[in-house]
């Protein structure tokens, strides 16, 4: 084994979070001492402020294809995801559509609507985790009451076709809403187009700064209060917000929009060399997640035989840095719910690893991590006890 202090860090664990962007360093830097007033205050420095915190606002609404009024900042993804689903299911309980898998934001929400009285209906996925195009066919539409599914999944990286869904749901006036954290940022993603009521977003996941996030509540929906204490956000979010950050997470979109063709195509081949590598050199494996239905820097794959967490561990004295899933739910020793949902056996999600390579990865650290990961399974293999 390689000693640790000679080796560089490669950081493949890009779903978890990212490395600000310079430029959006400088912009946040800026604003912090530019733009210090509150931009509630109707004074000069309260109104400089303001400015600044509706230019980030049309900026987000324009990327996103969202009116303006239909962004409302919050501290990140898993407070949007809570802000819609309790605020939308303030009424009279019922059943929530879901799928299995989805972000501990959405599950433990839904965890706290069902000791209200709530149900779920889990909607089933295929062998490569999207939604079976017969999913929606038996569903009891009218004890329906509310809908959220994730559009890029965190672990797998699967994109789903949310068209039939979100049409079902706006035939019904059931409102949905689309965790989206994963996507933004990454792919294109039109709010108006998806027909979704609501959308959670967080800029981290983009190279953006941490803290900050957006709901994009379709204009004519209404969520009942969740927070009280300020007439922020149009009243939908109370609490001072935070111009600094709100400039950054702009400044960050901005930046994956204005490259956003160049940087997906480079991306996607830094995760298909990583891939390809690791089929070569490390087999056997077993990708989990659709082959082209998916995030372009996502790879969960797993090397049956060994245990997840094995792996994990020693690629970390490695200096490769991944994760086994949603770095929410790292804590938890239970299976994959996706992947027990795609049909993968013990053997094989027990054995599954996310990669997620990112905007600062190169080709180099790409070939160099295939070396010290097929290093790593070689070693448990061989360590291994015979079966």
């Amino acid at each position: 084994m390689t000693s640790s202090n000679s080796l560089t860090e490669i950081y493949l664990d890009n779903n978890a979070t990212t490395r600000p962007l310079p430029e959006v360093i400088e912009t946040v830097a800026a604003h912090l001492g530019e733009s210090f007033g509150n931009p509630g205050s109707r004074h000069a420095a309260g109104r400089k402020a303001r400015v600044v915190l509706e230019d980030a606002r049309e900026t987000i609404a324009g990327i996103l294809g969202a009116d303006p009024g239909e962004v409302v900042f919050t501290s990140g993804g898993t407070e949007s995801t809570n802000l819609a689903l309790f605020g939308f299911a303030a009424g009279e309980p019922g059943v929530i559509l879901t799928t299995a898998g989805e972000h501990p934001a959405t599950t433990e929400s839904i965890a706290a609507l069902k000791r209200r009285g709530w149900t779920t209906r889990v909607l089933g996925v295929d062998q490569d985790g999207r939604l079976e195009p017969d999913a929606i066919r038996d569903v009891p539409w009218d004890d329906c009451r509310l809908a959220t599914v994730i559009l890029a999944h965190n672990e797998t990286g699967v994109l789903q076709d949310l068209e039939p869904l979100s049409g079902a749901c706006r035939e019904r006036g059931i409102p949905l809403h689309v965790d989206a954290v994963q996507a933004v940022g990454k792919i294109p993603v039109d709010f108006h187009q998806l027909g979704a009521a609501s959308l959670a977003l967080g800029a981290h996941k983009f190279h953006g700064p941490r803290g900050i996030g957006a709901l994009l509540l379709r204009d004519g929906c209404r969520l009942a209060p969740f927070e009280y204490g300020g007439h922020q956000e149009a009243g939908r979010r109370p609490g001072t917000e935070v111009v600094a950050l709100a400039a950054g997470m702009a400044r960050a979109l901005e930046s994956w929009n204005a490259d956003r063709d160049a940087r997906t195509e480079r991306i996607a081949a830094l995760r298909d060399r990583l891939q390809h590598g690791l089929e070569q050199h490390a087999g056997p494996t077993l990708v989990n997640g659709h082959a082209d239905h998916r995030l372009p820097n996502t790879l969960n794959i797993a090397f049956p035989g060994l245990d997840g967490e094995a792996i994990l561990v020693a690629l970390d004295l490695e200096q490769v840095a991944c994760s086994l899933g949603s770095t929410c739910s790292s804590g938890s020793a239970e299976p994959a719910p996706a992947l027990v949902a795609m049909g993968r056996t013990e053997e094989i999600y027990k054995a599954s690893v996310r990669f997620s390579v990112g905007l600062e990865n190169t080709e180099a650290e790409i070939d160099a991590a295939v070396e010290r990961i097929a290093g790593v399974v070689r070693r448990l293999r061989e360590s291994a006890p015979a079966a």
